[in-house]
């Protein structure tokens, strides 16, 4: 069990697991579940101002807007954190990072897209195993907001 599955579990959230080839990329990933690749969300954790980690949540098949993400976060500017950081704050390897059971909670940003949904998938904290919830769960468990950030 991961910390991301035993978060949402402790939650008493509803939420179903998934597993697809780790070979495949994410829309790919998102084609081996049968869902459209826009309720797959990668969690990418970005800097703000030079020095505060964040976590945004983007549809698969879109990119972060850095600005957007910036002006989220009421920062300034914002950059992708390199992967030793991200990995180091998150807890987790890149590539089976989850917004949910990270070493210490981060300030979470969604796409506002997300809501959309009945239900989104995140990383459930390892390569290849998706953690399907309702967006305002995701939204509560990660005490996240919502905001147009991806392009």
């Amino acid at each position: 069990m991961t910390p991301a599955i035993a978060a949402a579990r402790d939650a008493r959230i509803e939420f179903q697991l998934h597993r697809y080839d780790v070979s495949a990329h994410a829309r790919e990933g998102a084609a081996a579940l049968g869902i459209d690749p826009a309720r797959m969300l990668k969690t990418l954790v970005a800097v703000v101002d030079g020095h505060r980690a964040v976590v945004a949540l983007v549809p698969a098949p879109r990119r972060l807007d850095l600005a957007a993400l910036a002006r989220a976060c009421g920062a300034a500017t914002a950059a992708l954190a390199p992967t030793a950081d991200a990995e180091r704050v998150t807890g987790y390897a890149v590539g089976a990072i989850s917004p949910l059971g990270q070493r210490r909670r981060l300030p979470t940003v969604v796409d506002a897209t997300a809501t959309r949904f009945t239900t989104v998938y995140v990383g459930a904290g390892q390569a290849g195993l998706e953690l399907e919830l309702r967006p305002e769960d995701l939204l509560q468990l990660c005490e996240a907001t919502s905001a147009a950030i991806a392009r």
